[in-house]
């Protein structure tokens, strides 16, 4: 009997395991080559398994809801042909069969990684990911079992247990204070009281006529990250107005000959890119992660802008190095990403490693924002809807009013790592790149 093990697939080089949601072949069914057996999700996307092979599923390592490892088995399938060849075996000879499998896939998982899921007495699950740095940091299963977690169904997750870390050393563990050998005089430190801060959320109480819907996967995981980005990083947001008539201009010039010749629509969002790319090389400090008390000076600009999707949450695609490219590239890449994004078929490589994020409220007529910061980035550029307004040009013959086409540009920054002063001169470098762009420029 010929026998193939399906693996948790590697899906991204941040991605060190998934949280099976969904069997779609149960014990007994026969898969074709190709054929979807599983859908799994990550903190990034949710994907769909197929089998390499054909054949007949005859056993699942793991139930709906657990979290598996990158690489670890998840089932058993009897290769295809082999059925047919073989001896019917007797039900208890079947049954002894399955149970060996069993054995050996466990034996090989515990062999080469960590548990895949590990559940101790109150039914709370673990990660390798998380048991892997509370092994690394000396942090016992008692102790792990006493960390928060915000994840699905009160889980760990990585930022939980790095969060615990950080604070672990100001805590003094009773089970760690060693008894002291001879009685030591009292001494008492008078040091401010710092009362714990706890946070709940007000209680809703239902009227007539209420609907309680409850909230999808993609938007729980929006919501927590929101919530820890604002626990994370001090905001501050600044504004500036940019005259983008030459952008306007430009654009409706170029649009149908870019179009005929490049096979591709030009918006706005690419040209936008370009001018945040030339702003960020001006001032690298805006493209840095905080990392404890370290300052992470990115060498790659991988500009992730937001976008919506048709069932109104939020995904942010990123455009890795698109300091290389040219506005022909940037465009070609933004349509993929945005057309890849509203059929659902984003990879978790393609949404991660973003440094800075772009976001276009004025998509929804909107004329500014107040973003929040996509962690672990330092600042988030909101554009806002363009509108032709009276405005003062400065001439040689005087001040004139002419109609302008004008556009509010918001900047949210972590003010623990960008002050005033570099989060408002990046955003009015940015808004002078857009106000100088050439509209003579070559298409």
């Amino acid at each position: 009997m010929s026998e193939f093990q399906l693996v948790m697939p590697k899906m991204g080089e941040s991605i060190a395991e998934a949280t099976i949601i969904r069997w779609v072949k149960n014990e007994g069914d026969m898969i074709a080559v190709d054929e979807t057996v599983l859908e799994i999700a990550t903190d990034k996307v949710d994907s769909e398994v197929p089998s390499p092979k054909a054949g007949k599923l005859i056993k699942r390592l793991f139930n709906e809801g657990d979290v598996v490892a990158v690489g670890a088995p998840i089932a058993v399938i009897q290769l295809e042909g082999n059925t047919a060849a073989a001896t019917p075996a007797a039900p208890a000879e079947v049954k002894q069969a399955v149970v060996e499998v069993e054995k050996t896939v466990t034996a090989a998982v515990q062999h080469t990684q960590p548990a895949a899921v590990v559940q101790n007495n109150g039914n709370r699950f673990y990660s390798p990911l998380v048991l892997s740095i509370a092994r690394e940091e000396n942090i016992g299963m008692a102790e792990l079992e006493n960390i928060p977690g915000t994840g699905s169904e009160g889980r760990v997750t990585k930022r939980d247990i790095l969060a615990y870390v950080q604070t672990r050393g100001n805590v003094v563990s009773p089970a760690a204070s060693a008894p002291a050998a001879t009685p030591q005089p009292e001494v008492k430190v008078s040091t401010p009281a710092t009362p714990a801060v706890s946070v709940s959320a007000p209680k809703v109480n239902l009227m007539p006529g209420d609907e309680i819907m409850e909230m999808d996967r993609m938007r729980k995981l929006i919501a927590d990250h929101m919530v820890m980005s604002k626990q994370v990083s001090p905001h501050v947001t600044s504004f500036v107005e940019a005259d983008v008539t030459n952008m306007v201009l430009w654009r409706d010039k170029a649009k149908k000959v870019f179009e005929k010749r490049e096979g591709e629509k030009i918006t706005f969002t690419p040209m936008f890119i370009e001018c945040v790319v030339k702003a960020i090389k001006d001032y690298p400090m805006i493209n840095v992660s905080v990392d404890g008390q370290n300052i992470i000076k990115r060498k790659s600009i991988n500009v992730g802008m937001a976008a919506a999707l048709p069932s109104g949450n939020l995904i942010v695609p990123v455009i890795k190095n698109a300091d290389n490219m040219n506005l022909i590239g940037l465009t070609k890449n933004v349509n993929e990403l945005a057309n890849r994004a509203r059929a659902n078929k984003l990879s978790p490589d393609e949404i991660s490693g973003g440094t800075f994020t772009l976001t276009n409220v004025g998509g929804f007529g909107n004329i500014m924002g107040t973003p929040i910061i996509n962690q672990p980035q330092v600042a988030i550029m909101a554009t806002g809807s363009i509108k032709k307004k009276p405005a003062v040009i400065e001439t040689e013959m005087g001040d004139v009013i002419a109609i302008r086409h004008m556009m509010f540009l918001s900047l949210s920054y972590d003010h623990r790592v960008v002050d005033g002063s570099l989060g408002g001169s990046f955003l009015r470098r940015v808004a002078d790149y857009m106000e100088a762009w050439d509209v003579n420029r070559e298409i």
